[in-house]
């Protein structure tokens, strides 16, 4: 019995494999276009609040509200890597009671991504911000890996890690981490 239940998980996770080729060799040939929705789960702190972001966000702990929208869209130059771009516009308020403060913030990100062995994502970017009455801006170089989840022929999820490092010491010289979970549609 324990032999029967083997073969059957195992032709499933087969069966799986190459469905999951198959979508993925579609939606990532060259002549593709993807628009890609993210979420960014950074912590709070100063960093987070004035990072620049192409994400969707929405944080409020205490008396500090950051919330961001965005959106990444990419085109596949050849099978696997798009040339990427984002935009996003946010901004944050801290009050409580005696502090009254809020900015807003305007971010773009360049970049490309591939995808190795049609499901792994890598992506190399350059994401800056512009950031209301600040004298300083921030600029970033990120770096992003993991797992595209394709549904069907046109969507995928993928989570991942990225790790952003600052080009300007002057705004920061400090790197920051972040969990994204992103929704990918593809033409």
């Amino acid at each position: 019995m324990k032999n029967l239940i083997s073969l059957f998980i195992a032709i499933f996770i087969i069966g799986l494999t190459y469905a999951q080729e198959d979508s993925a060799q579609s939606q990532i040939s060259k002549g593709s276009i993807v628009m890609e929705f993210n979420t960014g789960l950074s912590g709070l702190g100063e960093l987070s609040m004035m990072q620049g972001s192409t994400a969707i966000q929405f944080t409020s702990v205490d008396d500090v509200s950051i919330y961001n929208i965005g959106f990444d869209g990419g085109y596949f130059i050849q099978d696997g890597l798009a040339l990427k771009f984002g935009l996003g516009y946010g901004g944050y308020k801290w009050d409580d009671g005696d502090f009254d403060e809020s900015s807003n913030t305007f971010s773009y990100r360049l970049g490309v991504k591939y995808y190795v062995a049609d499901t792994f994502p890598f992506q190399v970017d350059v994401t800056g911000a512009s950031i209301k009455d600040m004298d300083e801006n921030p600029m970033w170089m990120g770096l992003q890996g993991g797992y595209a989840f394709f549904l069907g022929s046109n969507v995928s999820i993928e989570p991942g890690l990225r790790y952003s490092i600052s080009l300007n010491e002057d705004f920061s010289d400090e790197g920051i981490f972040q969990l994204n979970v992103g929704l990918s549609v593809f033409f």
